[in-house]
């Protein structure tokens, strides 16, 4: 089935405190990471630069205009792909090598192994059909998308502070998904950037480099949090008494 090309690629949303969510309307909910952009005084935060499939920087050049932090919560490909495109890419040490030399990635649910297939069908999603409803320009071949190498230019890690001029993020080290996944923590607002540590949907700890007990440790870590607002890696924002209750019901689910 031929796909229709779309009239935009990318879509934003400002929301409080500076904070502006960026996303790409027309990736599969599996794949659609949410791209967080906060505004500094003196320098801009971007966290994670979704799949890479149309160019961020280009569609998003007006509001990405100023001085950029860029960090990448975790080196899967769903949320670096257009990372290549920005002279900032800071990542935890133990998802650098990834960046480097990227993970093969596919938009089709049989290029990215037979469990995720498996996991697609159950939903519904045919094995050979694109994970995308529309190509983000004319002549683009979802078959040949691949992930362009973006070494780090800086590590980060636990207790690591983001001083972006009058708001500073510090940053939490949240294994469990992912060996180096982190987080975001502003504690004067209780705003949570949390990438895929935490976020409103089923969370993926069965992956290859997943790691159940990390993921037990870190969710107790983020309960203690003053949360007032969680920006996850997917699906909807929510509030800290939500976060508890997803907390709550992943360490019941693995007790």
């Amino acid at each position: 089935m031929a796909l229709p090309i779309a009239d935009t690629w990318f879509e934003s949303q400002p929301l409080d405190n500076g904070v502006t969510l960026i996303r790409e309307p027309h990736v599969d909910p599996v794949l659609r990471c949410n791209i967080w952009h906060a505004r500094g005084g003196e320098r801009d935060l971007l966290v994670d630069t979704g799949l890479g499939v149309a160019s961020l920087r280009a569609a998003m050049g007006d509001l990405l205009a100023r001085p950029l932090v860029v960090v990448a919560t975790h080196s899967h490909f769903d949320h670096v792909g257009s990372l290549h495109e920005f002279d900032s890419r800071l990542v935890h040490r133990l998802e650098a090598g990834l960046l480097a030399v990227p993970e093969i990635a596919s938009l089709f649910p049989q290029g990215m192994g037979e469990d995720f297939c498996r996991f697609m069908a159950e939903a519904g999603h045919p094995p050979d059909q694109p994970m995308i409803d529309a190509l983000p320009f004319a002549g683009y071949d979802p078959a040949g998308y691949s992930v362009a190498p973006a070494p780090a230019t800086g590590m980060i890690d636990d207790g690591d502070v983001i001083d972006l001029g009058g708001r500073c993020f510090r940053v939490l080290h949240l294994p469990g998904h992912s060996p180096g996944s982190i987080g975001l923590w502003e504690a004067e607002t209780g705003i949570l950037f949390s990438g895929d540590a935490i976020y409103d949907g089923p969370l993926y700890d069965f992956l290859p480099e997943s790691d159940i007990g990390d993921y037990v440790r870190t969710m107790e870590r983020l309960r203690s949090l003053p949360v007032r607002v969680v920006h996850g890696g997917h699906d909807p924002s929510f509030g800290g008494p939500r976060m508890i209750e997803i907390i709550d019901a992943y360490l019941r689910l693995k007790a």
